[in-house]
């Protein structure tokens, strides 16, 4: 099909228009409709895997000129990487929405309608293959989410929505700093204006300007992900912002970071992503984000923000891992970032049952709901033993990768990603102890178990979680590529020294260059 990506970039905008003529009276046909255009733009989603061939870089490529005078393009296509994403934000923009459904009971027309803007800008980040259409892509995503956390969110929630953007807007501009330097060297190299990233990595730059672009690259995107210590945004954004706002926040959002870091960071600036003390520092963060967020953990007497620490800890896995710089790694490290997808999406979502019953999020407040709420107790076990890396779930398979990557580097890498490990089962099963075991409290024995929408929304992330844990073979075929890629340009010969079979060898040519040879 000509112009998948457009359709898909573009379907929740077609809902959001039919949407505006509802009337806002109408509160039942306004969830209705909004829940009907999520979930054709997830549908839309699903040609993209069946049409997709491992063997080719990026696939269904748009190009049409945009803004001709600067030379940016509207220019869209994805790789494997990107397809996962794609498919991730499909599926849980649709269940965000879903669970949306009674939580919600004010402003409803401007709540959904803000939900398919930002469903829009994250499908941009993730097909853009002009760096000026990826920002414009990375800012509109400000847009919604700070009405989402400012109208619907808690208590504190205009501080979180501001402390949000903020942080995010200093990042963006140093990012677009370093875009513009890119851009003005192509310029002055090839006497071509151009935001294209292909044509970008022909560049030859100096160690000097390399390492000044990485640094401000990775401002934008160590706040997105976030990073140590950029990452204090997070906890209020996820404990403020309504249930379906979290979700979004942890599956989706967060992941543009780290997108960033191997679409572009890496690519781009091989000579400065593989320079010893860029990779010391980065690891140290890492390593700090994983374990002083595990300890945070288990200090939390907030159930949601339990779950945000979470996230803080298994976003430094993920850094880590992909600055290992080998199949291995990188591998583990995008896997990860679904299987984070996965498995916090649902804790989230299982906070937001608790919390529309009881309208607590204090832990003290639960105990013994194993008797009330059997269901919702196997869900929880489930997303608990998924997020902790256990067999035979998603988590496992994308940790084991990480160790195997990291261990390559350092026997100190994987030491400590052994300890958070062991601090991530500890945080999880206390939680778990302390809230469907034990004694039941006399408020909560009238508590009512999932309800068949809320097992609806639950039941796609658990068969995605066993797929992964039980057959990761074609998330492992459909990443081959991409990540050779990315090992070939930072590291040129690294499957032949190894000895490993080059992914890259099944078609002719690899799309992206080698890196300019050192002077």
């Amino acid at each position: 099909m000509d112009h998948i990506l457009s359709v898909v970039l573009w379907t929740p905008l077609a809902g959001l228009l039919v949407l505006l003529l509802i009337p806002s009276s109408k509160t039942r046909a306004i969830k209705i409709w909004a829940n009907i255009a999520s979930f054709i733009g997830f549908l839309v989603c699903l040609p993209l895997v069946f049409q997709f061939d491992r063997t080719k870089d990026f696939q269904f490529v748009e190009k049409a000129d945009w803004i001709p005078s600067i030379g940016a393009s509207y220019h869209l296509g994805i790789d494997g990487f990107g397809l996962l994403l794609v498919v991730l934000t499909g599926l849980l923009g649709f269940i965000s929405i879903l669970s949306s459904w009674s939580a919600i009971t004010h402003r409803l027309k401007e709540y959904y309608a803000y939900f398919l803007v930002l469903q829009v800008a994250m499908l941009g980040v993730f097909m853009a293959l002009d760096f000026f259409l990826f920002f414009v892509f990375w800012d509109l995503v400000l847009v919604p989410m700070y009405f989402i956390i400012a109208i619907w969110g808690g208590e504190r929630r205009v501080y979180s929505a501001i402390k949000f953007v903020v942080y995010t807007l200093v990042g963006s501009i140093l990012m677009f700093l370093g875009i513009l330097t890119l851009y003005f060297e192509h310029i002055r190299q090839f006497g071509e204006r151009t935001f294209d990233i292909q044509a970008l990595m022909a560049l030859e730059l100096s160690p000097g300007v390399q390492w000044w672009v990485f640094w401000a690259l990775f401002i934008g995107f160590a706040v997105k992900v976030p990073m140590f210590p950029f990452h204090t945004w997070l906890p209020d954004a996820h404990t403020e912002a309504p249930t379906a706002g979290s979700v979004i926040l942890a599956a989706v959002l967060l992941k543009m970071g780290t997108y960033g870091f191997l679409r572009f960071s890496m690519p781009l600036l091989p000579e400065a992503a593989k320079d010893p003390q860029v990779i010391t520092v980065i690891a140290l963060l890492s390593i700090i984000a994983i374990v002083y967020g595990a300890l945070v953990c288990l200090m939390q007497r907030d159930w949601k923000k339990l779950v945000a620490y979470s996230s803080v800890s298994h976003m430094g896995f993920v850094t880590l891992a992909m600055f290992a710089l080998n199949p291995a790694g990188i591998t583990g490290s995008i896997l990860q970032q679904i299987n984070h997808g996965i498995s916090t999406g649902m804790l989230f979502l299982i906070v937001g049952v608790v919390y529309e019953r009881r309208h607590t999020r204090m832990i003290a407040e639960y105990g013994g709901l194993l008797r009330v709420m059997p269901v919702f107790t196997i869900v929880f076990l489930i997303a608990a033993l998924s997020s902790m890396g256990m067999p035979p779930l998603n988590g496992f398979i994308g940790e084991i990768t990480i160790l195997r990557g990291v261990y390559e580097v350092a026997f100190s890498w994987a030491f400590w990603c052994v300890v958070g490990i062991a601090l991530g089962g500890a945080y999880l099963l206390w939680l778990f102890q302390r809230t469907m075991l034990g004694e039941i409290k006399e408020i909560n024995l009238g508590l009512k178990d999932l309800n068949l929408r809320e097992v609806a929304y639950f039941t796609p992330l658990i068969l995605w979680a066993f797929w992964i844990g039980i057959y990761p073979k074609p998330f492992f075929d459909v990443l081959d590529r991409p990540v050779a890629q990315i090992v070939e340009r930072v590291r040129p010969g690294y499957y032949a020294a190894h000895g490993l079979p080059n992914p890259l060898e099944r078609t002719a040519e690899a799309r992206i260059p080698p890196p300019p040879a050192a002077d």
